[in-house]
């Protein structure tokens, strides 16, 4: 005869568990993660179910811009103290934070036309265009584009801090920096220039970085560096092409919440390389 299947059992057993249940004199979870504000900081100005979704999504969204723009700073400071050891964990985290940004299109396509359509009006001219933390992302990446910080001019806070990321060397302009100080002849206009202006590929960069990937384990740390700007420049065009996509899925081709025109607008942006001569390299090679 085959045994009797031990019993389940009904609850977990925590009677051998030193568990904290008096939080009275210390801090709690709630309390440490300031919970009842995230928590009631979603308001859905509609009764459409979906609505709920789509606000969520968009707060999580901004927490992981959050903690990206906060390994991104990290990695900026270190370059620019020719201290690269660090930036390989740092742009290894930016990636997986990437890719849980990319997921997150995933959620948010299953918000059909007709429930998006229900709560649309709601949002009024609110747009993901006007999110600070995006523009600051890309501004500090190395896309520059001052026309952009216009619809922040009644939000002087975030007006201000984009217009210093504008002014302020990128992280490509900080790794230029570096291969110049790492001996690679690479010409003023490159690494002492308006760092308003958008980035223009130089044909002396894109040999530099050809030397670095011909001489990958005597240059190792420069090579590792740019294979992980490769990766965050390559995920960084996936969410763009997602966002683009789940848009037309959702709203096909209206225009915009904050007035631009959709997809059209999106499908601009899918071209844009943070990192151009690292793509040309590829070429070359």
């Amino acid at each position: 005869m085959s045994e009797a299947p031990p019993p389940i059992k009904p609850f977990v057993d925590l009677s051998d568990e030193q568990v904290y249940w008096d939080l009275a004199d210390t801090l709690s979870y709630g309390q440490y993660l300031h919970l009842d504000k995230l928590l009631d900081a979603q308001h859905p100005l509609s009764y459409q179910h979906d609505e709920m979704l789509f606000i969520v999504i968009h707060q999580s969204s901004e927490l992981w811009m959050k903690l990206w723009l906060h390994e991104l700073t990290a990695t900026m400071d270190c370059v620019r103290r020719d201290d690269i050891g660090p930036t390989f964990k740092m742009l290894a985290r930016i990636s997986t934070i990437q890719q849980q940004l990319l997921q997150s299109w995933d959620v948010l396509a299953t918000i059909t036309p007709a429930d998006y359509s229900a709560f649309r009006n709601a949002l009024g001219k609110s747009s993901g265009f006007q999110s600070r933390q995006y523009r600051l992302l890309e501004f500090l990446i190395g896309n520059k584009n001052e026309d952009l910080i216009k619809v922040f001019r009644n939000d002087p806070p975030s007006h201000e801090a984009l217009l210093r990321a504008l002014r302020s060397p990128s992280l490509y302009d900080e790794v230029l920096r570096l291969l110049s100080r790492r001996g690679f002849d690479l010409p003023a206009s490159c690494i002492d220039r308006d760092f308003s202006r958008p980035y223009q590929a130089s044909k002396a960069v894109a040999a530099a970085w050809l030397s670095v990937y011909h001489n990958a384990e005597k240059e190792w740390e420069l090579y590792q560096l740019a294979e992980r700007l490769i990766d965050l420049d390559y995920k960084f065009q996936l969410w763009r092409f997602a966002h683009a996509k789940t848009v037309e899925r959702i709203i096909g081709h209206k225009r915009g919440t904050g007035g631009t025109g959709g997809v059209t607008y999106l499908n601009k942006a899918l071209e844009l390389k943070f990192f151009p001569e690292l793509w040309a390299v590829r070429t070359s090679m």
